[in-house]
């Protein structure tokens, strides 16, 4: 949190330093003319009965909260800077049971345990840098991010530059990102060094053949290319292609995994594992993807989305949604929206119980399973250009509330409850 204080005083620093220096120059249209602070706030809960952790079959519940800042400066004319950090706390059923042997009750895959790591708090802080040119036809920008959770750390860092044409009727984009992420290797209680002799001595003919991860690294290398057109006064398009490289330990570590043809082993209630998830150490992603904007009239826009993507895990995926902003007024609009979701299983996907110890590679983790989902939305947005209400010298610009209803096939369901505020820095 102290870091992120800091973040905030230096980026109002800036803003007060950059208008002052502004002033004595040059009158030019800003890209941004005043600073903008944009708190988010989101609440998630989920429920489903195909934990991984517990390898495939267990509770998955979870709630999740999580609140984001994220504050812009303009620098100058041409030159935004953006602070943008987030907070996620969470509490988790399946992680809970990475050692569900709490003492409390009779271990359960489907009952939460009070482990270390039933609960935590993951942050990110994301800086970035914009510049336009002086005819606001190129625009390039770089970033720098950081985050950390009870298991892992990421830094990333990456950039873009955007070229418009046809008297800004015409805009093409070019981006690429890199995320170098550390592991701390945490396994299931029953297979750790120093505690899974335990349960070899309490449970009779207990003895799996399990071994360590070698690797604590995962690298992930993006780029991504975009185009977007006005093809009429009412009717705009965009299409994009996003390639994925990444390597390392792209398993999770604490992923139970049980075979068919081992003999099965309980303590209480609980299946102890055979080994942890498996996977391949390199996975190449493409996403295609196409946006269709139809204006029909001040009051309605129909806004559309499609994308296909595939991977060498054997994943090919489609998705496509509609959104209907309706304009009800000159300051409030109502955003009803759905999407369509559909995919095939990894290569290396078998629900519980259904691997066999002779595979390379396995997983029981449903979000690499077949699966069909459907997300319904609606939101409602209050918007005031001209701040007239104000807190202090910060005009309120924006107010939005949003809820997600979200549905597989594969008995898991979620809700996603947002709002956000925007002020404007007078």
């Amino acid at each position: 949190m102290k870091y992120l204080l800091s973040l905030l005083l230096i980026a109002s620093v800036l803003a007060v330093s950059a208008q002052d220096d502004n002033a004595a120059g040059e009158y030019k249209k800003r890209v941004l003319e005043h600073t903008e602070i944009d708190i988010l706030l989101n609440y998630y809960e989920q429920d489903g009965e195909n934990a991984a952790v517990t390898g495939g079959r267990g509770t998955e519940e979870l709630t999740d909260f999580s609140p984001t800042i994220i504050v812009a400066v303009p620098l100058n004319d041409d030159d935004v800077l953006t602070i943008n950090a987030n907070i996620s706390a969470y509490t988790s059923a399946s992680s809970s049971n990475v050692n569900p042997f709490d003492g409390k009750q009779p271990a359960d895959p489907f009952v939460a345990s009070s482990g270390a790591s039933k609960s935590d708090v993951w942050g990110n802080v994301l800086g970035s840098y914009s510049h336009s040119s002086d005819d606001r036809n190129r625009l390039w920008n770089a970033n720098l991010s950081g985050s950390a959770e009870f298991d892992y750390i990421s830094i990333g860092f990456g950039g873009g530059r955007t070229w418009l044409f046809n008297e800004k009727n015409t805009e093409l984009s070019l981006n690429g990102n890199v995320f170098l992420d550390t592991w701390s290797l945490i396994y299931p209680i029953e297979l750790r060094p120093d505690e899974g002799s335990s349960f070899q001595q309490l449970v009779p003919g207990y003895d799996p053949s399990f071994n360590e991860h070698s690797s604590k690294g995962r690298n992930s290398y993006s780029a991504g290319i975009g185009l977007s057109q006005i093809l009429s006064s009412r009717m705009t398009g965009y299409v994009s292609a996003d390639f994925i490289l990444q390597d390392g330990l792209l398993s999770t570590p604490f992923h139970r995994i049980y075979f068919a043809d081992k003999e099965d082993y309980f303590y209480e209630n609980f299946h102890l594992a055979d080994d942890i998830e498996q996977l391949p150490d390199t996975r190449f992603k493409i996403a295609l993807g196409a946006r269709l904007n139809y204006f029909v009239n001040h009051r309605v826009t129909l806004r559309t989305f499609y994308r296909y993507y595939t991977d060498d895990w054997g994943i090919t995926s489609h998705t496509a949604s509609i959104e209907i902003p309706v304009k009800i007024t000159d300051k409030f609009t109502l955003y009803p929206s759905y999407r369509f979701y559909n995919q095939t299983a990894a290569d290396y996907f078998a629900p519980y119980n259904e691997h066999l110890s002779t595979e390379e590679f396995y997983t029981s983790d449903y979000d690499l399973s077949e699966f069909s989902a459907n997300n319904y939305g609606f939101g409602v947005s209050y918007t005031d250009v001209f701040t007239k209400w104000h807190i202090w010298k910060l005009g309120l610009k924006s107010i939005d509330l949003k809820y997600h209803k979200y549905d597989r096939d594969s008995a898991f369901s979620a809700s996603m409850f947002s709002f956000g505020v925007k002020f404007v820095v007078d």
